[in-house]
């Protein structure tokens, strides 16, 4: 099945261009790992909490900015407003880099809430899209098409960062020690940070320029009222007049919420994790590639089971399954073991928002871009968790405090896979056993 007035040849090219975008979102979002590293570091920041401000700035600007980016979608179209959230990633970009190099924390991180709020307007736009270019029912297939490009990205930004920026991490901490305060420790701090002005210059001017690319593309505009109906029942509430009258949207923002705070605490928070065991640093900063690897195993088993052998909230449930079972196998093992088992929660979480996504989305008709922001609001579950985690660690046993708040979201994601997400859905019967087809 195609979408409406568009041919096999150009759904493909449609994914294929996609696919780039959801590159981009890996590379930009997923350097926030080692980047934390980074500003420890830079900025000389005393406690682990200050560093995390990082993910705090990045992704606090999706509750921010993606209600307004619905808005702005609904005037400009999906494609025009593909573009522009490239443009603002770039400003961003630009941002960051100048005042990261001198070493200006606040107007850095205002750097990195601008990525954050183009990347809201982006993912308004494109994850409806590529949920609607096809069957819903399909949905999770492409995205974990869009996901292996978002985790080859994702593996590739702190190897990069790493080489780049913090090649000798160990040795660099050992100087800037021994320097004490004074002129010497600043000049040395001064230099390791001018390191990321270049890979960021590159960075804004390789946005910009997909950003124009986008804007010329022949990607179609698409109707979401058009090719995500809302079905029409014998009931009154099958027309909803407010995005808020469907519950399984609303419970499944609260899904989005927990799994991207589980998500970012086992890619971004892997390599403080790891430190809390001694392992050097030179080897902490590679641990988000890591976590990322096993995603991309996990989107390569999406696409070859859903959803010929496997229903989506079928694969919401076992990947809820395996969360809890990695999770407490980290807090019950030690050292690279138990990193290990961090590392594998990318396996647990890689279908996760390919089958969160669509099932929360599903049959909203007119209302898909409103829900869509309501579910990229939940992103900043990547903000909320982290930190508690690094604002806790330090107080109590660091893996006690990961179990606490890995294991009740992955709970909770389970109850969205087997129940939550049938929540207030009113369906025709030529739909229902596509609804009915996940674990009752």
């Amino acid at each position: 099945m195609t979408t409406p007035g568009q041919s096999s040849t150009g759904q493909l090219a449609s994914i294929v261009t996609i696919g780039v975008l959801f590159f981009i979102f890996g590379f930009v979002t997923w350097i926030n790992g080692p980047l934390i590293t980074f500003v420890k570091l830079a900025f000389d920041l005393d406690t682990d909490a200050k560093a995390f401000l990082v993910t705090t700035a990045f992704y606090m600007a999706y509750f921010f900015f993606a209600l307004p980016a619905s808005w702005l979608l609904e005037r400009t179209g999906m494609k025009k407003g593909m573009a522009l959230g490239l443009a603002v990633m770039a400003v961003g970009s630009f941002v960051f880099g100048t005042f990261a190099t001198q070493r200006n924390y606040p107007l850095a991180l205002a750097g990195l809430f601008i990525i954050g709020s183009g990347l809201s307007l982006l993912q308004t736009a494109s994850n409806p899209y590529i949920s609607i270019l096809g069957p819903i029912e399909s949905a999770a297939r492409r995205i974990s098409f869009m996901g292996i490009c978002n985790k080859v990205a994702g593996i590739l930004s702190p190897i990069v960062l790493g080489l780049f920026v913090l090649q000798g991490l160990d040795q660099l901490e050992g100087r800037v020690a021994a320097a004490g305060a004074g002129p010497l420790r600043e000049a040395i701090l001064n230099e390791f940070a001018a390191k990321v002005y270049v890979p960021y210059m590159v960075m804004a001017g390789m946005l910009l320029l997909l950003g124009v690319w986008i804007a010329r593309s022949r990607l179609p505009e698409l109707r979401a009222a058009d090719v995500n109906p809302q079905p029409i029942g014998e009931h009154p509430r099958d027309q909803r007049t407010s995005v808020l009258q469907f519950p399984h949207l609303l419970l499944g923002a609260l899904c989005i919420f927990v799994y991207v705070g589980v998500e970012v605490l086992a890619g971004d928070a892997i390599g403080t994790y790891g430190r809390s065991f001694g392992i050097p640093a030179d080897e902490a900063k590679y641990f988000t590639a890591l976590t990322l690897t096993c995603m991309l195993v996990g989107y390569v088993i999406g696409i070859l089971t859903i959803p010929r052998w496997v229903s989506q909230e079928q694969a919401l449930a076992l990947s809820a399954i395996l969360g809890v079972v990695f999770a407490a196998a980290a807090y019950v093992t030690e050292g690279y073991v138990s990193v290990g088992f961090v590392a594998a929660l990318g396996l647990a979480n890689a279908l996760m928002w390919p089958a969160i996504f669509p099932l929360a989305i599903r049959s909203l008709g007119r209302f898909t871009e409103r829900g869509s922001a309501l579910l990229i609001m939940g992103i900043a579950g990547g903000a909320i968790l982290p930190n508690l985690f690094a604002a806790a660690k330090d107080s109590y046993d660091f893996q006690a405090v990961f179990l606490a708040i890995t294991l009740p979201s992955y709970l909770y994601i389970l109850y969205y896979a087997r129940r939550g997400h049938r929540a207030g859905m009113r369906t025709p019967a030529s739909e229902r056993s596509a609804v009915d087809a996940g674990p009752a």
